[in-house]
């Protein structure tokens, strides 16, 4: 497996102890699915934390309120 941090998940489905090992090296690799960061595999030894700009921390909240209110908002949009 060549040595990078991105990936999808299909790669994933595929190589996914390749995907640990490129971690372990690396700190962490993230796994992209329509060209769109999802998932990040890290490693708890070498990142114990993520650190998060607020951009990306109010960006966090924001996805996770609307999938989780989505009918909500729906409705307040009629």
């Amino acid at each position: 497996m060549p040595n990078k941090k991105t990936f999808t998940i299909d790669d994933a489905n595929r190589d996914f102890l390749g995907i640990a090992k490129q971690a372990k090296e690396d700190g962490h690799v993230v796994l992209f699915e329509n060209d769109q960061p999802r998932i990040m595999v890290i490693d708890l030894d070498k990142e114990p934390f993520i650190a998060m700009t607020e951009d990306e921390k109010f960006e966090f909240v924001a996805r996770r309120m609307l999938k989780e209110h989505r009918r909500v908002f729906e409705e307040l949009a009629k």
